[in-house]
C-alpha cells in the first residue's frame, strides 16, 4: 500500500491522476467489515493530505459516503470517518457539507466514552466555525464536554478545552457554559503539574470567560448560578482561582506565565469601561462574585 501511495504521488507531481483516491472510494461503497473499513478510511484520509488536486476533484457525495459511516456500529469505522472528514475539510468547498454532520459528532461525542472517538470528534470541530443551528445541540452536550475537560486524557482534554474556549465568544451560549456543573476539584486543571499545553489552553479559556461574564452583554442580566457551577468554581467568592494563578505567574513554561498574568489582568479590570470606568490598583477582583 505504501509503495502505491508513492507511486501516485510521483504520478500527480508530474501533473497525472493517480486515481488512487477514487478507488478507495468506490471501495468504500462495497459491503465491507469493520477492519476493511476503517482502513479503507485510513488510506482515504492519507490520499485527501497527500494527493491535494485529486482530493479537490472529490465531491460532496463522496464527503457524504465519507459521513455515513458516522452511523457504522464499530467505534473504529466512526473514528477513522472522524479523521476523514476533518481531512476533506481542509478544502474549502466541502465545509458547509462538513458542517451537516456537525449535530451528528457532537452526539457522538456526549453518548459514547471513548477517549479517541472523543480526540477525533473534537479536532474536527475545532476545524472549522460552527453554525448557529448547532447551538441547541451544544447546549445539551456542554456537560460531556466539561466531562471530557475533567477526564485524564491529555490530548481529549486539550481539544475539549478549545472547543469551549471558542464557544464561550458567543453571546448566546456563555450562560450555558458558565451554570455548567463541574466536580469540586476542577481548578485542578490550574495546577503546575498540568501538562503546559494543557494549562495554557485552561488559562486562555479562564481569560475568554472572564472577559465575556464582564462585557456590557452579559452584566445586563442578573444570572443565577448553580453552586458547583463552573462559574463558582472560577470566580465565586470561595474560589481559590486566584492562588492558582499567582503560583502560575512563575511557571517555567513563559507561554503559561504570559496567560496567567492576561487571566489576572482581566479579572482586575473588567471590560465594562462604562460600568468600572478604572482599576484601582489597591482592589482585587479575583472574588467580585459576580
Amino acid at each position: 500500500m505504501d509503495i502505491r501511495k508513492g507511486l501516485a504521488i510521483e504520478r500527480e507531481r508530474h501533473g497525472r491522476d493517480s486515481g488512487e483516491l477514487r478507488r478507495l472510494l468506490n471501495s468504500l461503497e462495497c459491503k465491507q467489515d469493520a477492519y476493511t473499513k476503517s482502513m479503507i478510511l485510513h488510506s482515504i484520509t492519507r490520499c485527501v493530505y497527500l494527493l491535494e488536486s485529486e482530493a479537490s476533484g472529490c465531491t460532496n457525495d463522496d464527503v457524504t459516503l465519507v459521513g455515513s459511516m458516522l452511523d457504522d456500529k464499530d467505534n473504529s469505522v466512526k473514528i477513522q470517518a472522524l479523521n476523514t472528514l476533518k481531512a476533506f475539510s481542509g478544502i474549502r468547498k466541502f465545509r458547509l457539507k462538513i458542517q451537516e454532520h456537525s449535530i451528528k459528532v457532537l452526539e457522538l461525542i456526549s453518548t459514547i466514552w471513548d477517549s479517541e472517538l472523543h480526540i477525533a470528534g473534537l479536532r474536527l470541530l475545532n476545524n472549522f466555525p460552527l453554525p448557529d443551528f448547532v447551538h441547541p445541540q451544544l447546549r445539551r452536550v456542554m456537560p460531556a464536554l466539561m466531562e471530557i475537560l475533567q477526564s485524564d486524557y491529555i490530548l481529549a482534554q486539550v481539544q475539549a478545552i478549545r472547543l469551549l474556549s471558542s464557544l464561550a465568544q458567543k453571546n448566546d451560549l456563555l450562560y450555558d457554559i458558565l451554570n455548567c456543573q463541574v466536580h469540586c476539584n476542577f481548578l485542578n486543571l490550574f495546577q503546575s503539574t498540568q501538562p503546559g499545553s494543557l494549562l495554557f489552553e485552561v488559562l486562555v479559556f479562564a481569560e475568554r470567560l472572564s472577559e465575556g461574564r464582564s462585557s456590557p452583554h452579559y452584566r445586563a442580566v442578573k444570572w443565577h448560578y448553580n453552586k458547583q457551577s463552573l462559574h463558582e468554581a472560577l470566580f465565586g467568592d470561595d474560589s481559590r482561582l486566584a492562588d492558582r494563578l499567582l503560583a502560575l505567574v512563575i511557571h517555567p513554561e513563559e507561554d503559561v506565565q504570559i496567560q496567567a498574568c492576561k487571566v489576572i489582568v482581566s479579572l482586575q479590570c473588567p471590560q465594562d469601561a462604562g460600568i468600572r470606568p478604572s482599576c484601582p490598583p489597591s482592589h482585587s477582583c479575583f472574588n467580585n462574585g459576580e
